[in-house]
């Protein structure tokens, strides 16, 4: 069946009809040229003109259906056995499974839920890539090559700019830290030299946190480990001071300055206690102070560094505190180091000065600048002094177990790495940070790090590891990020550095043994001979004697030629003038001696002869 239907529409609704003819071209409007024009415009040279060819593309968001996973977990209970089965019965149950077995329609029912289960199993049928095939096989390590990037500058605030003198990381995950600006120059005339130090954030190295304003320059600054807002800080005019961040940028507690030190405080540390209130400050003055921050007005110990009775101490006599150390798990006991070159160890327990001081090292020429244990072992601790790092062993008194070159410039700080225990830091004063690693190698750094041309005073290590903050001369902190191989430690680093510890340790005692017996042989010689004891200079001096009787016949012979060769060239290099007047000098006293002997018979022998006639 065919269906039509007719649209009708009258002409009128279509509109005007449309005529078309045949009309040439018609010009509307005309506009020429114009020369004047010509000097109000630039001439554009060259012109960029660009055509886009290619269709444009239009950009969609679609979202698609998104897959809605759901963990379900099942509890499979045996049970489903007659009453008349007891299930502890074994016999009974193999029994019933037999019968069950030979029905007719148990292979039709298992057949069924065979494909239900198997879909279940193959839900769980997962990869691990991640999954070690070969867990009893040691994994050889990646050769990194050890590489250094500094990755934030803070800079001091003031002009004219002073040295860094101590940097602290604050114990909230290390985000922030607190620098300490002082000129320790001896009565040194700045103009308009401020007091200033600061906090600083590690992520915002345009400005400072904050500001601390103390009315005299901050020497040391320390961060309280159980508290982020509390600091304590050390002065140059002897004072301690404890700070709150939440209280402003002023001290909240100042110590007077009578019973404070006579010197710049050097180092100030927290004790580990109960409270978490105690801390501990040394100074050059040859005192080192307890206190408690609730009670400022006067310390709760202390310690003269005078190595004789308590009632022969004095503090003329005591030898300056230049640096400390303090280890959390051997709360009782720290380490002092001394502008003359000792490392003292103490122990707080001890009831006299003596006891106090048992042990001490005589370790550099010059000052201890840096002092630390190793955070692995404790028994073992880093020394920077005058040009040369030393590593000591407590079981060893007379000698450090081992040392490096001696540099051409100046060690100012050092530190070991917090994560790998064969690593540490040191800066020198040409601007350089070496990272010395032991078990690599021993007689170079690693990796020497070219931070700035002025010359580097501090450093402190990050808890990772990886971060170096270190401080120079002109008041600028560098923030150095190391590679991950200086700061992972592998499967078997402490092992190997352990032994290599012990055998130094080793020969280090042996060595002290062998230097005992001669000095034993030496005295005992001195007795037999009828010689003069010992003075205390000769007692003192006994290392380098026998340091001599090592030498043996080559070394003798070499120094022996050495000694002639530099009297030759002494006599060489004489001026004739100076050799002809020691001749003329020589004959004129020849001269007289003859002249004298002449005279002095004729003299005689007329006495003679009249002693003769009486």
């Amino acid at each position: 069946m065919e269906v039509q239907y007719a649209y009708q529409k009258k002409r009128s609704d279509f509109g005007r009809q449309c005529q078309f003819c045949l009309r040439g071209p018609e010009i509307i409007d005309d506009f020429p040229s114009n020369r004047k024009l010509y000097k109000d415009y630039i001439l554009r040279d060259p012109v960029s003109r660009s055509t886009q060819c290619a269709p444009i593309q239009a950009e969609h968001n679609l979202n698609t259906m998104r897959a809605e996973y759901a963990n379900a977990s099942m509890n499979h209970v045996e049970g489903g056995w007659p009453k008349d089965v007891n299930i502890t019965d074994e016999e009974q149950t193999k029994r019933y499974r037999r019968k069950i077995e030979k029905d007719e329609g148990f292979n039709h029912t298992m057949m069924q839920l065979f494909k239900n289960m198997e879909n279940c199993i193959l839900q769980n049928n997962a990869i691990n890539i991640y999954q070690q095939y070969f867990s009893d096989i040691v994994q050889t390590p990646l050769v990194e090559r050890s590489t250094a990037r500094t990755v934030n500058v803070y800079q001091d605030q003031c002009t004219p700019s002073r040295p860094i003198t101590h940097i602290s990381w604050s114990p909230d995950n290390q985000t922030k830290l607190a620098v300490s600006h002082c000129n320790l120059v001896y009565q040194a005339l700045v103009p308009r030299q401020t007091t200033f130090s600061y906090i600083w954030e590690v992520e915002n190295p345009n400005r400072p946190l904050m500001t601390l304003k103390p009315e005299h320059s901050i020497v040391c600054l320390e961060y309280n480990q159980k508290d982020p807002h509390s600091l304590v800080s050390g002065q140059i005019n002897g004072q301690v001071a404890v700070w709150d961040t939440r209280k402003g940028n002023e001290p909240v507690e100042l110590s007077v300055i009578e019973t404070s030190f006579r010197d710049p405080v050097h180092n100030v540390l927290w004790v580990h206690s109960k409270t978490g209130a105690e801390f501990f400050s040394a100074s050059t003055d040859g005192q080192v102070k307890w206190w408690d921050i609730r009670k400022l007005s006067e310390p709760t110990e202390t310690l003269i560094l005078d190595y004789t009775k308590d009632e022969d101490q004095s503090l003329a006599n005591a030898m300056g505190a230049s640096c400390l150390e303090y280890e959390s798990t051997i709360p009782t006991r720290f380490m002092v180091g001394t502008e003359q070159g000792v490392v003292i160890s103490c122990n707080r327990k001890g009831k006299t000065a003596l006891e106090k001081m048992p042990m001490r090292f005589t370790s550099h020429m010059g000052p201890v600048l840096a002092l630390q244990r190793n955070p692995g072992f404790v028994k073992n601790f880093l020394t920077i002094g005058d040009w040369t790092a030393k590593i000591w062993s407590e079981d060893c008194r007379e000698s450090s177990i081992m040392w490096t070159s001696f540099h051409k410039a100046m060690l100012t700080d050092g530190a070991w790495s917090p994560t790998r225990l064969s690593v540490f830091f040191t800066t020198r004063s040409d601007g350089t940070l070496d990272v010395w690693d032991i078990l690599q190698q021993q007689k170079q750094a690693c990796l020497s790090v070219k931070v700035c041309d002025e010359a580097l005073k501090c450093l402190r290590t990050h808890d990772m590891g990886r971060l170096v903050a270190v401080g120079n001369q002109k008041g600028t902190i560098y923030l150095v990020e190391f590679s991950e191989n200086l700061a992972a430690s592998n499967k078997n680093d402490k092992a190997l550095l352990t032994a290599m510890l012990e055998r130094e340790s080793r020969r280090e005692k042996i060595l002290e043994a062998r230097n005992r017996e001669l000095r034993l042989k030496q005295k005992s010689r001195h007795a037999g001979a009828g010689l003069e004891p010992e003075t205390p200079a000769d007692v003192a001096g006994a290392a380098i004697g026998d340091a001599a009787s090592f030498y043996d016949g080559a070394v003798r012979q070499a120094e022996a030629e050495f000694y002639q060769k530099i009297a030759a060239e002494i006599e060489a290099n004489k001026p004739k003038e100076v050799e002809e007047l020691a001749v003329a000098e020589s004959e004129t006293m020849v001269e007289l001696t003859g002249a004298v002997e002449e005279s002095t018979p004729a003299l005689v022998e007329p006495e003679l002869d009249e002693k003769k006639k009486k």
